[in-house]
């Protein structure tokens, strides 16, 4: 037993070597047959992509010389197409320049003709600058003139036909004009005068208090005068006692203070008891009715045309304007005049008849302080209605109604007229002798300077001036153009009220004697 077990062991210690080392040899040479077929195999693959890859260069060898061939025609083609459009632009090159040479052969055709008609031209123009030379030598002869002498007599013929027709057509249009615009002006003018009834009070500088009897002026006086001084010292009037039967003058220039001294003083003739403490007080009464009394001028102003809406303080500057004048003229009741015109006229014409009588009613208003701050009623004028906010229209009526400024309006033209209305209505205004006197020698002066005038007269009070003109150097058309030209020049350098008329005269005289 033991025996078979030892067998079985040395069985298998000899077998399991030997088994290992056959089943070695026999994986081995598995091995290398697959080994063998695998690299069969694969030449065999290679040999296969090398027959597939010598057709694929084949073929891309065809495509390609294909493509090159197909290219190759296409460039033919376009070349041919290209050297047959190339060939057409050649012909069409050629075209033009046997075109241009045509035209070329033209212009020097036309050339060689215009350098023989500028050369006939030039012989031509060379023989009528003889003839005219003959002709001129010819006319002198005849006419025993020289050119100049000719020329001179000529242009002075052609230069008095033409100021003669000149002449007659500025008087033809002036006519037709002045009759248009006179008969539409006389129309609004004379309607709005007729319209508008105004008083025409010449204001003094004196005023004249009337006394119960004679006894009341030593009473006024005072003892040793201490009445009448202080009176005119609270005051600043000057109280003239004389002769005069009832009555007591108060003498100064401005309106207001003798308001206020004429007040003052009644109010102490009514009361009896005159002495300094009670003039005093009568003199500070009287000073306040006298501010209630412009506030109120000032509103009765306002109300009688009609204008609302102005500044309280415009308003009592138009009621100051009640106690200042102008040439004798009341400065308040010539704005009122001027604002009632102007709205007549403005009616007339379909304008803003508020407006113009605003700028009616205010176109003097810097005459209520321009005897207190310096400069023209016409500066201090627009001064005020710009400081108290009064519209354009307003301000440039202001500034334009005496010819200062251009007016930018037909209110302010209308205020323009309304202001010489008022003002050249007679007995408005009066003029001192030295003011008359002195516009009639610059009336004569001014027409006395025009060439040809012999001597001037002014007459009917300066509205007209005769003008006496030498016949020999003014002719008979020369006196419309002296007419206007000394109208023109009397507007330019003078001022006046209302029209001057310029009459020129021109007359020749024969003298002879029968013996």
């Amino acid at each position: 037993m033991a025996g078979i077990v030892i067998a079985v062991i040395v069985t298998l210690i000899v077998g399991v070597p030997a088994g290992a080392f056959f089943g070695t040899t026999y994986r081995k040479k598995i091995v290398e047959t697959k080994i063998g077929n695998a690299e069969d195999k694969a030449r065999e693959i290679i040999d296969e992509a090398l027959k597939i890859a010598e057709n694929k260069k084949r073929e891309g060898l065809l495509e390609v010389k294909e493509e090159s061939i197909r290219t190759k025609n296409e460039l033919d083609k376009e070349i041919k197409e290209r050297r047959a459009e190339i060939q057409r632009f050649e012909r069409r090159v050629q075209q033009k320049e046997e075109n241009i040479d045509k035209k070329a052969e033209a212009i020097e055709k036309k050339e060689s003709n215009l350098s023989a008609k500028e050369e006939e031209i030039a012989r031509q123009k060379e023989e009528i600058a003889k003839l005219n030379e003959q002709r001129v030598q010819e006319l002198e002869r005849i006419s025993g003139l020289t050119s100049e002498q000719a020329k001179e007599y000529l242009l002075k013929i052609v230069e008095d036909e033409v100021k003669h027709e000149s002449a007659i057509l500025i008087k033809e249009l002036e006519n037709k004009a002045k009759e248009e615009a006179d008969k539409k002006a006389k129309e609004y003018v004379v309607s709005a005068i007729q319209r508008c009834a105004a008083d025409h009070v010449s204001e003094t500088t004196i005023s004249v208090v009337q006394l119960p009897n004679d006894e009341m002026k030593g009473r006024i006086i005072g003892r040793e005068g201490r009445n009448i001084r202080t009176l005119e010292t609270m005051t600043g009037v000057d109280l003239i006692i004389d002769d005069t039967p009832e009555a007591v003058i108060l003498s100064g220039f401005d309106p207001i203070r003798r308001e206020v001294a004429r007040i003052a003083l009644e109010k102490l003739i009514v009361d009896g008891r005159i002495h300094p403490a009670r003039i005093e007080e009568m003199v500070e009464k009287a000073q306040k009715e006298v501010e209630v009394m412009i506030k109120e001028e000032g509103e009765a102003a306002t109300l009688d045309v009609g204008v609302h809406g102005i500044h309280p303080e415009l308003v009592r500057l138009l009621g100051k304007m009640r106690f200042r004048t102008s040439y004798g003229q009341n400065a308040l009741k010539h704005s009122i005049e001027v604002a009632h015109l102007a709205g007549l006229l403005a009616a007339e014409m379909g304008l803003d008849v508020r407006m113009a009588k605003r700028a009616g009613l205010l176109h003097d208003i810097g005459k209520a302080v321009d005897h207190e701050m310096e400069g023209s009623h016409i500066q201090l004028g627009v001064e005020l209605c710009k400081k108290y906010k009064e519209s354009a229209i307003v301000i440039n009526s202001v500034e334009s109604h005496h010819g200062d400024v251009e007016p930018q309006s037909l209110i302010a033209c209308i205020v323009q007229a309304a202001d010489t209305i008022s003002a050249a209505r007679p007995g408005a205004r009066r003029e001192t002798l030295e003011t008359y006197t002195s516009r009639l020698r610059q009336l004569e002066d001014i027409t006395n300077n025009f060439k040809g005038v012999d001597k001037s007269f002014a007459i009917q009070a300066g509205r007209e001036i005769r003008v006496m003109v030498v016949p020999e150097q003014i002719s008979d058309s020369d006196m419309v153009l002296l007419a206007r030209d000394v109208s023109k020049k009397i507007e330019a350098e003078l001022d006046y009220p209302g029209q001057i008329k310029i009459n020129v005269i021109r007359e020749s005289r024969v003298i002879d004697y029968a013996k």
